[in-house]
């Protein structure tokens, strides 16, 4: 998203009062906290109990006064992890702080606002109560304090903050969570100066036929005073203005007013418009507000869909916390942005607020950027009651109503919905928006939309085949480590897509919830399994299936062949999966590639020749082709790549499809001609062949490759194998002969695997030739080798990547060459780098092998090979899954699918997150294979590497 679109939010310049923005020359606005993470300010602060405790100093506000050093941590799931006798920290922060009031506020309406602390907030000034003590940790509260306040002296704040309520339903929704609980004020407080007649709040009702209607709540109304509303566009120019008089007894008043032409408010294009409400009087005006707002109508049709502006949408989207490893829930807008922007480049076109209401900040992005949005009550499996509950809605709904984003509330989490609230949202929202529950347990259905979480593939295409209610999971293949996510997520969205009932669904989650813990030397803790559930790392860290779920959601679906074929004219087909934009929007770009090679240091292409196609005229949810109208020698480059950009300026896929096959990459890339003859050495139990530099040495008795040696460096740990694996074998003969210029080694098996002919070529070239009989249903099936995983220095290779595939996480990877290095990381861990060296890496045609050994180089004459490398894991637990291959380098047909960490085992169980999850089934017929192996540096002329390349680009 352009920095540019960003400025033009304005959300951290724009001061906002507690339930409407307001207009500076009448509501005047002064911060006694900082406004973010980034901009505190210290406040005297005593904590009582825990580290630091029982003596005054300062913190900064806003923030969490675990993260600066005071009392203890707590996750919310602690009572299920040490048990009924477990104890939450009770500790209380005890605030206080002193400022003056200008004397141009005397005679005026004076409120402290608080944006956001947990829990329990009791507020003093210069000693009394500036209200009732406020109980809920997510929500925007005020006090009107203008008669407690000294004039021309220092005022005295002083504010309690307990971090355990005295309402036990609080602690229920709020603590007994899946999530870090963290005391202290954690948003921003200020002032704020109003008339003492005053326009409170309003609520906007702004529907897609250009319908207009308003409540505007008043203060102190004057008799014979008027309400002029006037409607801006998003470049300022005036659409419509109109008035109302207002009477002595108008606390409440409905404007409403017909537009014609106006642009509606979608994901897609999310336009905006002004209202600014000028309160007059005698000729003068009492006082003026202005709030962004937008034009659409959001309907849920029973046993259809549900309707924005009269199209039905799916919801591609994903469960959101507020959360920054180094200060928790205290952000800044930039964090906000970087969140939405994440999102957007995902493809996806909704965010779940879970469990709690956000920043402002937050739906302002969602507003002006474009993100449907379902904002929630907290309520994670236990509900509020209604008395502590009823306020928490008015203060949640009074301060949102007004953002065209939210299209949805959400009344608790999973168990945590009091019914009683249900109601509660009508009274605030006068554009009545629907109430949902998101909830994971068959059966509880609300408002026509079932919200059940973790189903399976089957059992959700049960429920959208045969229930009659809208299906929308509020949470689906969570994504602990590197299970759910991306991965299985083709075959879901593909059901929900062509799903007449579905509404689409939330990924769970965003982000690794990682806190840097400063009583542990500022480790990043994700509690054990608990929190690293995210697609992204603690600091945004993307993981594999960040780009798999950004090809899965592409609003442009490509179908075209990996390798194209001879006959290939151009002709691109499209499926138009926006909602409301044709494909004509967009911007069509190719390029054709030429790759870097093997040795050459360099990673990525060149990009020799490109061009933009004609954008096709494809409506919404239709199909179509493109033409791209390449240059007659198209045929000569390695590759061809085709992007799309949006209307925004924004790339919503970027696909590269082969030109050349593995084979013909491989061939143009390395020779494998050389001058030095080839030997035969037969002892009793080794048969070695040379050539030059190069040796190998077959044993007799298994067959498998058990020396390597390069002479200027001596031997290779490259060894043991062809072992087959998701089969057996058994050497029958092991034979050596010379077959021209070449040395043969010929290896015949019974059982799963029948041969495997070792060839030696002068210059050290040495070919395997192998053939195996995989039957029935296998997790992975192919040979493998070992090396010393703790020798590897990093890989540099020529086929999809840089990340880790699964079977049934496939996309998301680009064919190039990529490099890495070991990293030995794993995700969902300390230290969040990405890529992970370790893994199945698809399509490989050449992989260069750094170690400390020196060099080695493996190819493939095929064009759907697996290599694995080394041992890793798609999720942790009790065991970690999924098991692996035999030995520490593989090239394989078959590869396993990765579960999720929640519902009846589907770690273990994949088949039930649908087809491309259950493991391969071979039907006995033989399989061939031929790969190449350097075990060293081949010579220069071999290396063919005496042209320059006109530029190098990294694809990614």
């Amino acid at each position: 998203m352009s920095m540019k679109r960003f400025v033009l939010v304005g959300m951290l310049v724009q001061i906002i009062s507690c339930c409407s923005n307001v207009f500076a020359q009448q509501t005047e606005v002064r911060y006694l906290s900082g406004t973010d993470n980034e901009h505190t300010v210290k406040w005297d602060f005593l904590c009582t109990k825990g580290r630091n405790s029982g003596k005054w100093t300062t913190i900064p506000v806003p923030s969490h006064w675990e993260q600066h050093g005071f009392g203890g941590y707590d996750y919310g799931r602690d009572y299920v992890t040490y048990g009924k006798n477990f104890r939450f920290h009770d500790e209380q922060g005890q605030y206080k702080h002193r400022f003056t009031i200008p004397q141009s506020w005397k005679g005026k309406e004076i409120f402290i606002v608080f944006e956001g602390s947990m829990t329990d907030t009791e507020v003093k000034i210069n000693g009394k109560l500036a209200g009732p003590v406020h109980q809920g940790a997510f929500y925007q509260f005020k006090y009107n304090i203008a008669d407690k306040l000294l004039w021309g002296k220092e005022n005295l704040l002083e504010v309690t903050v307990s971090k355990m309520s005295a309402d036990a339903s609080v602690n229920n929704a709020e603590r007994l969570a899946d999530y870090w609980i963290l005391g202290g004020i954690f948003r921003p407080v200020y002032l704020m100066a109003l008339p003492t007649s005053y326009i409170a709040r309003t609520s906007i009702d702004a529907k897609a036929d250009g319908s207009f209607a308003a409540q505007v709540f008043l203060q102190k109304p004057l008799q014979a005073s008027q309400l002029k509303a006037s409607i801006f566009d998003s470049k300022g120019k005036l659409v419509s203005s109109f008035q109302q008089s207002v009477s002595g007894k108008d606390s409440v008043l409905v404007l409403r007013h017909q537009l014609a032409g106006i642009q509606t408010w979608n994901a897609e294009t999310p336009n905006l418009y002004k209202l600014q409400l000028d309160w007059l009087h005698a000729g003068k005006k009492l006082h003026s507000i202005t709030q962004k707002f937008g034009f659409r109508t959001i309907e849920i049709r029973k046993g259809e869909g549900i309707f924005i502006n009269g199209t039905q949408v799916k919801m591609k989207g994903v469960n959101r916390h507020v959360w920054w490893p180094e200060t928790g829930r205290t952000v800044n807008a930039k964090i906000d942005l970087m969140d939405v922007q994440l999102m957007k480049q995902m493809n996806m076109n909704a965010v779940r607020c879970s469990h709690y209401p956000p920043d402002q900040s937050f739906l302002d992005l969602c507003d002006s950027l474009g993100l449907y949005v379902l904002d929630e009550l907290a309520g994670w499996q236990k509900a509020y009651s209604t008395k502590a509950g009823a306020p928490l809605v008015k203060e949640m709904v009074e301060r949102d109503a007004n953002h065209p984003s939210i299209i949805i509330w959400s009344n608790g989490n999973e168990g945590g919905h009091n019914k009683e609230l249900d109601d509660d949202y009508g009274m605030y929202d006068f554009s009545k928006r629907p109430v949902i529950h998101a909830h994971h347990r068959p059966g509880n259905d609300f408002n026509g939309i079932d919200c059940n979480h973790y189903e399976d593939y089957y059992s959700s295409k049960k429920i959208l085949e045969e229930e009659p209610h809208i299906y929308m999971p509020t949470e689906f293949l969570h994504s602990q480590d590197d299970g759910g996510g991306g991965a299985a997520l083709y075959d879901f969205w593909e059901l929900h897509w062509r799903s007449k009932k579905s509404a689409g669904g939330f990924l769970w989650a965003l982000v690794d919830e990682g806190l840097v813990r400063t009583d542990m030397n500022n480790l990043i803790d994700v509690n054990g399994v608990n929190a690293p559930d995210g697609v992204l790392g603690p600091h945004r860290e993307k993981e594999g299936s960040f780009f798999a779920i950004r090809d899965i959601f592409s609003p442009v679906k490509i179908s075209w062949p990996d390798l194209l074929p001879a006959g290939f004219d151009g002709t691109v087909s499209l499926e138009n999966r926006y909602h409301f934009s044709n494909l004509s929007s967009c911007v069509f770009k190719w390029q054709l590639l030429n790759y870097t090679k093997p040795y050459s240091g360099q990673k990525g292409a060149s990009v020799l020749k490109k061009g933009n196609a004609a954008s096709p005229d494809i409506a919404p949810l239709k199909t179509g082709n493109l033409s791209l109208n390449l240059p007659a020698d198209w045929r000569n480059f390695d590759a061809l790549e085709l992007i799309v950009v949006d209307r925004h300026g924004e790339e919503v896929i970027r696909d590269i499809r082969r030109i050349k096959s593995n084979q013909t990459l491989f061939n143009a890339a390395m020779s494998r001609s050389g001058k030095d003859s080839v030997t035969i050495a037969d002892n009793d139990t080794l048969i070695t062949l040379k050539s030059g530099p190069v040796s190998i040495a077959i044993n007799k008795a298994t067959g498998l490759l058990e020396k390597v040696a390069y002479a200027d460096r001596g031997p290779l740990s490259f060894a043991n194998g062809p072992v087959v694996v998701g089969g057996e074998a058994k050497v029958q003969s092991v034979t050596a002969t010379k077959q021209g210029a070449n040395a043969v080694v010929t290896v015949t098996y019974t059982g799963t695997m029948q041969r495997a002919v070792w060839t030696m070529q002068p210059g050290g070239w040495v070919k395997l030739e192998y053939e195996y009989a995989p039957a029935g249903t296998q997790q992975f099936a192919g040979i493998s080798f070992s090396y010393p995983e703790n020798f590897m220095l990093g890989a540099r290779w020529l086929g999809n990547g840089p990340y880790r595939v699964w079977k049934n996480r496939m996309l998301g990877g680009r064919f190039s060459v990529h490099e890495n290095m070991n990293n030995n990381t794993m995700t969902g861990s300390y230290p969040w780098n990405f890529p992970e060296f370790k893994g199945y890496y698809a399509n490989i045609s050449w992989m260069e092998m750094n170690t400390v050994e020196g060099k080695f180089l493996m190819a493939s004459e095929d064009d759907s090979l697996f290599v694995r490398l080394f041992n890793f894991y798609g999720l942790s637990g009790p065991k970690p899954h999924p098991v692996l291959p035999s030995g520490d380098i593989s090239w394989l047909d078959a590869i396993p699918p990765v579960g999720t960490k929640l519902a009846l085992g589907l770690n273990t169980n994949t088949r039930v997150l649908g087809p491309q999850s259950e493991p391969k089934v071979f039907d006995g017929k033989p399989i061939k294979h031929t790969l190449w192996f350097y075990f060293g540096l081949p010579s220069p002329e071999d290396q063919r590497q005496q042209f320059t390349m006109p530029s190098v680009n990294d694809l990614l």
